[in-house]
């Protein structure tokens, strides 16, 4: 059962079941609902807000913010993001070799950020929805890249303390990662860059890129499937995600995993259609002011190592698993919405214990 923003608690230690999931909407501006009702929470009041309504649960080890796409209901996105954590943590104690990074324990939280995002099939909807996520983070007509760009912003500040060994045995404290579908992963990227603005405590982070101590906040890792952008995005929408020689700093410390299939004909036909090309989520990323790597998704049993994984921008092709079954053959989207799978959460498990 998914809690409300207003419900989130703190799960007793004991407890060995995935802590429900917080909810949170936004409207068609992108602005934060009130719990219960469709008056949206003001701009200067968003800091103020989340601090008396959302509580980091300090039993978590990994905090998850996860944007749902095109034509999913609220209810759907809690039921996606708790089955994917669910089997991640299922893989995680089943496998523990597979996971080595994970010896002191994974208990996942998410907060699962809701938006009005459905509309009639085809090209029509396909462009309506596309120009909807657009208006909601564009500067001067939407707010939600301002609205993730707090709630990114208050998850790390209070983020349990490293120095509290009753908590957690590792010396980095809570890790952070992003979880996008589709037109979710253009918010949160979107997000980051604006939380990029506010300076934060850095974290220190397990892979390869060294932090920057001016850094305003770290994610650890971000997971977009099926990202429904231009395969460019990198470098004409989000050019500000990576560091590099001209900018050495950046708030996104971890790796970006991104899946492709050729099977999802929203990023690909639809796409094709809306756009002039193919989309990330059909042909995986272009060009990105940043070296990419390209490997396949993984099964279950093999694992990933860090060489496959510890790279700016990592594209996964899961063509072969990402394929639709019966009724998705038969649908506009193709395999736009068939993430839902074991592997797919052997890939996210991965990416958080080697964060590590």
């Amino acid at each position: 059962m998914k809690r409300s923003l207003r419900t989130a608690g703190r799960p007793g230690r004991s407890s060995g079941a995935t802590t429900a999931p917080t909810v949170v909407h936004l409207d068609e501006k992108g602005r934060l609902r009130s719990p219960g009702s469709s008056a949206p929470v003001r701009p200067d009041r968003l800091a103020e807000h989340l601090a008396r309504e959302l509580r980091v649960p300090a039993e978590a080890t990994d905090l998850y913010v996860y944007v749902h796409g095109w034509q999913t209901s609220p209810a759907v996105a809690a039921r996606s993001a708790t089955r994917l954590l669910k089997e991640a943590r299922e893989l995680t104690s089943g496998r523990p070799d597979l996971y080595a990074g994970l010896e002191g324990g994974y208990r996942p939280w998410c907060v699962v950020v809701c938006w009005p995002s459905s509309s009639l099939p085809g090209p029509l909807g396909y462009r309506r929805i596309r120009e909807r996520a657009h208006a909601m983070s564009a500067p001067g007509t939407g707010q939600a890249a301002h609205v993730l760009g707090h709630l990114l912003g208050y998850l790390d500040t209070h983020r349990t303390n490293p120095g509290d060994p009753a908590v957690l045995r590792n010396r980095n404290g809570q890790y952070m990662h992003l979880l996008g579908h589709s037109f979710g992963g253009r918010f949160l990227c979107e997000a980051v860059q604006w939380a990029a603005e506010a300076p934060q405590q850095p974290r220190v982070l397990g892979w390869s890129h060294q932090a920057d101590p001016r850094r305003p906040f770290t994610v650890d890792s971000a997971l977009v499937f099926q990202m429904a952008a231009p395969r460019n995005s990198f470098d004409t929408m989000f050019p500000k995600l990576f560091a590099t020689d001209g900018r050495p700093t950046a708030p996104l410390q971890g790796p970006l995993a991104l899946t492709h299939s050729r099977w999802d004909r929203a990023t690909g036909f639809w796409h094709l259609r809306a756009e002039g090309a193919p989309g990330i989520g059909h042909s995986g990323v272009g060009t990105a002011p940043v070296p990419q790597y390209s490997t396949r998704m993984l099964t279950t049993d093999e694992p990933y190592t860090r060489r496959l994984l510890d790279h700016r921008i990592v594209n996964v092709d899961a063509g072969w698993r990402f394929r639709g079954g019966r009724a998705n053959r038969l649908s506009p989207a193709g395999a736009h919405s068939d993430f839902l799978h074991p592997e797919s959460a052997h890939l996210l498990a991965s990416l958080a214990a080697l964060s590590r």
